[in-house]
């Protein structure tokens, strides 16, 4: 028997006044209990009970030990007891990490559905389109998109991003709309690149797929500044479906080429590293993922 163990016989033993009866509570016999005691006197060194026939009489040390020892168990009980109705109601703080685009158009509206379901976990969200050591940074999930790398993280698909080609009214009744992806030479278009090109995916005759380089007259490694750009007018764009959803609902973007366009569908995985997904405050986030982000019926 552990030393806690030991610690509750003693306490229930000088709560109920006799060894029977603490006996009798503990399951036991009144004999396993005085052993028990006399093992616990005899690792600590000192006398914690006077015997008589009659009762227990606790020592100075008695008396010490048996009042810290019953708020300590307490407080264990209660950390226990804590922890388990946690898993009916998560709490705590989240940790979640995710791209800027991703977060800022995508997580970051689902985050004020999540927080309603569950008001007892606070969330704090970071967004960097570098690379994040979780364990270093104490963070309980990031969202990434495509393949993953990190083989140390464990992994949950929770949906797909395809790419979409789009520009606003604005521009195409200035310019013209392309109907075919030869025409995008003729067209003033935003990569989505440092190097100022990027290639696109279209389906070919086949069946198969072919991607076409496409120079642009505006680029940039962020995908916010390229979303912008495409809603002032200043071209044609190529981004994630979860950025131009809502524009294109708004009639703020118009898709362009979906019968030639090829979306280059990709994996959304949550990653966490192993075991925290049995957190509860972890477990129903991810399952918040998979069910908001998860493809909607056409």
């Amino acid at each position: 028997m552990d030393q806690l163990a030991e610690m509750r016989v003693f306490v229930r033993a000088i709560e109920r006044g006799t060894f029977a009866v603490a006996a009798n509570d503990l399951g036991l016999t009144p004999s396993a209990v005085s052993k028990l005691i006399l093992r616990l006197e005899t690792r600590l060194g000192v006398r914690l009970v006077n015997r008589t026939t009659r009762k227990l009489a606790l020592t100075a040390e008695g008396e010490a030990y048996f009042h810290s020892g019953r708020r300590l168990i307490e407080a264990i009980d209660g950390l226990e007891h804590e922890v388990a109705a946690s898993a009916a109601h998560p709490r705590g703080l989240l940790r979640i990490n995710t791209t800027v685009s991703f977060g800022v158009q995508h997580l970051a509206p689902a985050l004020m559905e999540f927080q309603r379901r569950y008001p007892d976990v606070r969330v704090s969200i970071s967004l960097t389109d570098n690379p994040v050591d979780l364990h270093a940074q104490r963070i309980d999930v990031a969202v990434r998109v495509g393949p993953l790398s990190d083989t140390s993280l464990m992994s949950r698909k929770v949906g797909e991003v395809g790419r979409v080609i789009c520009a606003s009214p604005q521009y195409l009744k200035k310019f013209g709309t392309p109907t075919s992806r030869d025409d995008l030479a003729q067209h003033r278009c935003i990569v989505f690149t440092a190097a100022g090109r990027s290639r696109w995916a279209f389906r070919t005759a086949n069946g198969g797929i072919e991607h076409v380089d496409v120079s642009g007259v505006f680029a940039s490694n962020s995908q916010e500044c390229v979303l912008q750009l495409a809603l002032l007018g200043a071209g044609i764009a190529r981004l994630a479906d979860f950025m131009v959803a809502k524009p294109i609902r708004d009639g703020k973007l118009v898709p362009l080429l979906a019968d030639q366009h090829h979306p280059e569908r990709t994996p959304a995985y949550a990653v966490f590293p192993p075991g925290t997904q049995k957190v509860p405050k972890v477990r129903v986030f991810l399952d918040f993922l998979v069910e908001r982000f998860r493809p909607q019926p056409s």
